[in-house]
């Protein structure tokens, strides 16, 4: 589909281990394979009829991602990305700015309106058009998700090992005490005792609910992992257990990591690369440490400015 973008519109930037999982296949992304673990071009999500005016109309150049004309949300527009194995990729704005709307097309929970991705895991082309048989096998073999709120990525009326073996389970795990073996393995990996395995997750606390989430997700041993705000709202010293989890889990694995945040602080420590969203566009993108130590758009500039 034809999103309209013209000529010279949509993204300006500033700079231009082996493992074993039943039923899992290494496939290439064929010509699109130059080493990516994902590859995203030209994504966009519009909420509403929407109009030939909707892309032009909108953005940082006019302050808002709402159409003037037809009154529909461009949440983001033209967005363009790649991520390593074993890299991280932050996104960071505020809110509104369409963060979340890019994981949450990216593991299908809404439709793009248009645009392509690719996984190099997964060899049949761009994942936005295969069916939706084929979206349920890429998101049970090949991506795990974080959700900010631990009640999307988690069914509290199932134990925390319960929620790890689900996922197993639509991984294609069948060995039940196999199962129960690798739930154990990650609640303890992730902190979380043993003990509390058979418990509910509505008796944990936030920093214990989003932990067993990062279990669930990591159940698949996925090669994308999309991380959405996974540290809003908890007390500083949660926070940071949990980022030290997500550099640990950097260092084991091979999995391409989309964070998602709003703070500064979490990109410094834990991106490579940055992307910076304003009105649902990329206004700038880099390496990290280029972008917080000399930021070149005007609304970077203020992001770092407003936290030194």
């Amino acid at each position: 589909m034809n999103c309209g973008v013209g000529e010279g519109e949509g993204k300006r930037t500033g700079r231009k281990k082996g493992r074993e999982m039943e039923m899992k296949m290494t496939i290439g992304m064929g010509e699109h394979d130059t080493g990516q673990a994902l590859k995203v071009s030209g994504l966009t999500r519009i909420y509403g009829s929407s109009c030939p005016d909707c892309i032009r109309m909108t953005g940082p150049d006019h302050g808002t991602n709402i159409c003037r004309v037809c009154g529909s949300v461009v949440a983001c527009a033209d967005i363009s990305f790649d991520v390593m194995p074993g890299e991280i990729l932050g996104i960071v704005g505020e809110s509104g700015s369409g963060k979340s709307t890019i994981v949450r097309c990216l593991y299908f929970d809404m439709e793009p309106t248009c645009g392509e991705a690719y996984l190099r895991c997964y060899g049949k082309g761009n994942i936005f058009q295969v069916s939706s048989q084929e979206k349920q096998i890429i998101r049970n073999l090949y991506t795990g998700m974080v959700y900010q709120n631990p009640q999307l990525g988690l069914k509290f009326d199932i134990t925390s090992g319960g929620n790890i073996a689900e996922k197993l389970l639509a991984a294609n795990w069948r060995n039940v005490g196999r199962i129960r073996e690798r739930a154990g393995e990650l609640l303890e990996r992730t902190e979380i005792p043993l003990a509390r395995m058979d418990d509910y997750p509505r008796n944990f606390s936030g920093g214990m609910q989003q932990r067993v989430q990062i279990a669930k997700a990591l159940a698949n041993d996925p090669d994308v992992l999309l991380l959405d705000e996974l540290t809003t709202g908890l007390d500083v010293s949660v926070q940071a257990r949990i980022l030290d989890l997500i550099k640990d889990i950097r260092r084991n694995t091979e999995a391409a990591m989309v964070l998602i945040t709003h703070d500064l602080g979490v990109i410094r420590l834990l991106a490579e690369r940055t992307i910076v969203l304003k009105n649902g566009r990329i206004v700038e993108a880099g390496l990290t440490d280029q972008i917080l130590e000399d930021p070149q758009h005007e609304y970077t500039q203020l992001l770092v400015n407003s936290v030194l």
